[in-house]
């Protein structure tokens, strides 16, 4: 509970008239004070009986691309034996509120709403929870109530429509591509991890599991399987925000047509993430969702190839560096990547040398497709 603006003027005002009432010695005053200071304490009290509510709260789709419709359903019950009036009440979206009145509702009764999310900025989007505001009738004091639980709503980045990279098959402990039909029975070791059930318990990792106390076995991949990797610059001074939302989405576009055609993802920025993946549905998602919550994070002197990997080996298969119309490459330029998409300049042409310069994620995509179509 809480007094409002106004209750805290007519509180003041019922102190300063009982002051004039004795210091004058008018009973005039000293009773409208009295009026008053009664109006605030019984808003108080009103303030305090607030319904009792059930929260039920859908958002569809839960991900949903930048700029397109997303909806949210919010059920509201009567958990009282009593009606309610009504109530006034604000659902929380991100840092914004959406206000509605709630009808009056019988005991057991329910009121469906609907109303649509904000979906013009990328990102995580908290949707809740329902503050219900319970105010008196002169409005001098609230009651505040929060009920119910949140949802979330990914936005993820827009999308062109670009093609699979021609991975073909992956480099394999060497330069060049592996032998047509690639070998089998070989597998690269690609990382350890906590065993779960149904691994296989020949690929233990005794040492790791020694170290940890927790069963740790060895994750390999499939060296034939097609892979592609992008690395996304995400200094502050390699692009403007504009431009660097431009090179989100690209990002965004191949690593969707990757998956979906069986390649194995695999994302790097900056700042220093590194997120591997398999192939499918399920792998989009996860990269979408972290290119929902990549920002320019990267100290301008860092550079563009995290220093964690500067010493490593090129990634296999399919390697593209997202980045500036003029930053430095540095160390990933020693991974010589089969194409580097520069966005920002003003000048688009399709480079020599797996160059693609291009204003906008919509340039890039038409000439990353005409690319493609050539290999």
């Amino acid at each position: 509970m809480r007094l409002t603006r106004r209750g805290v003027i007519v509180l003041a005002f019922a102190a300063g008239f009982y002051a004039l009432g004795e210091l004058a010695g008018y009973t005039f005053f000293r009773a409208f004070a009295g009026v008053a200071a009664g109006a605030v304490l019984i808003a108080l009290a009103t303030t305090r009986f607030r319904p009792r509510v059930e929260i039920g709260r859908t958002v569809r789709p839960d991900r949903v691309e930048r700029g397109k419709p997303a909806l949210a359903t919010l059920v509201v019950r009567n958990a009282g034996a009593r009606r309610h009036g009504g109530f006034a009440a604000a659902d929380g979206i991100g840092a914004e509120t959406h206000s509605l009145r709630v009808r009056p509702l019988a005991p057991g009764a329910e009121a469906t709403y609907h109303y649509e999310l904000p979906t013009t900025v990328r990102g995580k989007l908290r949707v809740g929870p329902l503050v219900v505001h319970r105010p008196d009738l002169f409005d001098l004091a609230r009651g505040d109530q929060t009920v119910g639980d949140s949802a979330w709503l990914w936005v993820h980045p827009r999308r062109h429509a670009v093609r699979a990279a021609q991975a073909g098959h992956p480099r394999h402990h060497h330069e060049g591509p592996i032998t047509d039909p690639p070998l089998r029975g070989s597998a690269d070791l690609r990382a350890v991890r906590e065993y779960v059930i149904g691994d296989e318990v020949r690929h233990l990792h005794w040492k790791a599991t020694a170290r940890t106390g927790r069963l740790m076995v060895r994750e390999y991949a499939d060296p034939a399987q097609p892979r592609f990797t992008a690395v996304l610059d995400t200094r502050p001074g390699a692009m403007r925000p504009a431009v660097f939302e431009e090179a989100v989405e690209v990002a965004a576009s191949l690593f969707y047509a990757s998956a979906s055609a069986g390649q194995h993802c695999r994302l790097i920025t900056s700042a220093g993430a590194d997120t591997l993946t398999d192939s499918g549905v399920r792998a989009a998602r996860t990269l979408l969702d972290e290119l929902a919550l990549v920002t320019q994070d990267a100290a301008d002197a860092a550079p563009l190839l995290p220093s964690a990997l500067a010493a490593a080996e090129r990634p296999g298969g399919v390697l593209v560096v997202i980045t500036g119309p003029d930053a430095d490459l540095g160390h990933a330029a020693r991974w010589r990547p089969d194409t580097v998409v520069r966005l920002g300049d003003l000048r688009p042409s399709a480079g020599s040398g797996g160059v693609l310069i291009a204003v906008d994620a919509a340039g890039a995509a038409a000439q990353w497709n005409s690319l493609v179509a050539k290999a």
